[in-house]
């Protein structure tokens, strides 16, 4: 090797990278379209690696939360930087603003994300993103909130973010089929949640957009209609969240319309600063009982530092601060 390669070995070596460091806020708003960070929380922050005792991780993501009695809980990914894998975490709040982290409730052998909880016919479920495992899967609480089992395989194949709900007696599954490489969003359909599930008529609904196909968050009900959420990645991962109004759905037929803020923004997006300075992919909102909607969001800021560096840093034992 020449002095020159070397040299530019090197250079490549200590090139400054970026890594996207991820947390969970809460937002409040008259509306799952019109949200603002909580009052009471500094910027809206409320969960972030520092939250986690005894675990080192990169970011925490993807939060779902469900009302149980009286109180809230909120399960998450947590990017694991033992396991180099994603694993469900779970936090609990009484009043839906100061969380406490609980435990990692699921890991498995493979990546997971995006814990969809739900209850249905007395019982909880969890739909998490599984496509590590080739698999759609399934899990049931044996003991809520903390002992989840693998309940059954809803598709085989790598389905991103795939989002479950209820609608005119039916269940559907919108999600993002084959990753980025084909951006395309698929729908499915089922008279149960274990299934059988059919495909809609018209897959793929949406084909190589990248603003709209990957969903963002669990769809709601609003003023009579449903509400859809996507992440938009046309620029970069992470960057924000659209809102549709879907204006049609069966087993055949598919419409939405996009819903924006009053200044004609989408409904999430990099606040410029502080935990979410450079982007948000995901919501989760409730309604409350006085009218108002309250939601978990996630939100992005990205380090730079120095590949070989950082290397010798984990290698070392040195700890993210």
């Amino acid at each position: 090797m020449t002095l020159l390669s070397r040299l530019a070995s090197y250079a490549r070596l200590f090139k400054p990278a970026s890594r996207a460091h991820w947390s969970i806020g809460i937002y409040t708003g008259a509306s799952p379209t019109e949200l603002t960070p909580h009052p009471d929380l500094p910027g809206g922050l409320a969960l972030s690696t520092a939250s986690l005792r005894g675990i080192r991780a990169s970011g925490v993501a993807d939060p779902f939360m469900v009302q149980h009695a009286g109180r809230w809980y909120m399960f998450f990914e947590i990017e694991n930087l033992q396991s180099g894998r994603g694993e469900i975490g779970l936090a609990q709040s009484d009043d839906c603003v100061s969380w406490t982290f609980d435990r990692v409730v699921l890991a498995e052998p493979f990546h997971l994300s995006y814990p969809q909880v739900f209850e249905w016919d007395g019982a909880f479920y969890m739909l998490p993103e599984s496509a590590a495992a080739n698999s759609l899967r399934l899990y049931k609480a044996t003991s809520f909130p903390h002992e989840w089992k693998f309940e059954c395989e809803l598709l085989p194949g790598k389905f991103a973010d795939a989002t479950m709900f209820q609608h005119a007696g039916r269940w559907w599954i919108f999600a993002n089929e084959g990753f980025r490489q084909q951006d395309l969003m698929t729908i499915y359909h089922a008279d149960r949640p274990e299934g059988p599930w059919h495909p809609h008529g018209a897959n793929p609904v949406l084909q190589g957009n990248r603003a709209r196909s990957r969903p963002g968050g669990r769809v709601v009900m609003h003023d009579g209609q449903l509400v859809r959420f996507a992440q938009d990645y046309q620029h970069s991962y992470g960057r924000l969240v659209r809102a549709f109004r879907i204006v049609e759905l069966d087993a055949h037929r598919f419409a939405e319309e996009e819903l924006q803020r009053p200044d004609g923004e989408p409904i999430l997006g990099a606040s410029g600063s502080g935990w979410n300075a450079d982007g948000m992919h995901h919501i989760d909102a409730h309604p409350l009982g006085d009218g108002s909607w309250i939601a978990c969001v996630d939100g992005r800021i990205t380090e730079r530092y120095l590949p070989a560096w950082d290397a010798l840093r984990r290698r070392f034992g040195a700890r993210d601060k």
